[in-house]
């Protein structure tokens, strides 16, 4: 924990001698990843075009913007309007390397935990792998009907070639101290902005032509008994908060904006949680994101809690999703 709030500040904190003497290596991951870049553009690399519109949701940043939740929004979106999406995802902490389908029998151990969330929030065929030409590929053999693909996360992964780019930007954190890794937080140059469809802001608008989207959720579930408490009716006490996402900090906050007050943990993004993680706060109420509920639910307790969200977004964005399909499928 230490080691991850240690990297964090380095990150997102002011700039520091440790960042700047980080720099040159951030320089050598620039060269990799411009010469990466271009030898897929003139084809050394070989990338790959899907027979259907490909819509990639990323960021250029490290830690979580909230890019899973934007792909349930638009993915449920798009079936609203008459299409038929599928979804891939490199399903991080998967086990093995080939490709899996996900449904609601998955095991999170063996697809994640972001492709159980998908799939459980939007119903439709989500598909992992680590390559996701395969997944797609896959996707597209199983279900003839599948008209549009999102891929939740994989703004770098070139070999798979995109119709539409979105950008999610942490709208607290924005771009850290602006360096590439490991001096900073940024995958690739910020001059990629220019360069993406759209850029959705989580939070607050920390870039003027963007779409701004924020976190809606009005109760808590309990893990084993689905019992609802509305946030505003919450009597809960001593209670201990627990994350193991991108960015604990705004499950924290927004924790704290609902009144609570709570001792915290915060764990590595996807990890694994246990019966042992919990044996010191038997007598405490353990609130936790959803994307950490989906790894406690075989040994979950009476007194485990996870808060959902909904993503609230600018109805403009899904109208300019739209009109952009409308012109890749019609020319």
């Amino acid at each position: 924990m230490n080691a991850l709030r240690a990297i964090s500040k380095l990150h997102y904190g002011t700039k520091s001698l440790i960042s700047l003497f980080l720099l040159p290596l951030s320089a050598f991951f620039l060269l990799i990843s411009f010469i990466r870049k271009y030898l897929y553009r003139f084809n050394f690399l070989k990338s790959f075009k899907m027979q259907v519109p490909v819509i990639v949701i990323g960021n250029i940043t490290l830690g979580g913007t909230g890019k899973t939740p934007l792909v349930i929004h638009l993915a449920n979106e798009l079936k609203k309007n008459g299409y038929h999406p599928g979804i891939i995802s490199r399903g991080y902490g998967a086990k093995g390397n080939g490709i899996s389908e996900v449904n609601q029998k998955s095991n999170v151990e063996n697809v994640g935990d972001e492709p159980i969330l998908i799939q459980k929030h939007t119903r439709l065929p989500v598909f992992i792998s680590k390559d996701r030409v395969l997944a797609a590929q896959a996707l597209l053999k199983k279900y003839k009907k599948i008209d549009v693909i999102l891929s939740d996360d994989g703004l770098q992964h070139y070999r798979l070639k995109r119709d539409i780019e979105i950008i999610v930007i942490d709208g607290a954190r924005g771009f850290g101290n602006e360096y590439l890794l490991p001096a900073g937080p940024l995958r690739e140059s910020k001059r990629k902005l220019k360069a993406v469809d759209a850029i959705v802001c989580n939070g607050k608008k920390v870039i003027d032509d963007s779409y701004l989207m924020k976190y809606k959720s009005d109760f808590l579930i309990n893990l084993k008994t689905k019992k609802k408490i509305p946030l505003n009716k919450l009597r809960l006490n001593n209670l201990h908060a627990i994350a193991g996402i991108g960015n604990p900090d705004r499950f924290f906050n927004y924790l704290k904006v609902s009144g609570m007050v709570f001792d915290s943990s915060t764990y590595q993004d996807h990890y694994r949680f246990t019966k042992k993680d919990f044996k010191v706060m038997n007598d405490k109420n353990i609130i936790m994101t959803e994307k950490d509920a989906v790894k406690c639910e075989k040994f979950a307790k009476d007194n485990f809690w996870y808060l959902p969200v909904v993503v609230e977004i600018d109805s403009k964005f899904t109208d300019f999703i739209l009109n952009k399909m409308k012109n890749i499928i019609h020319g």
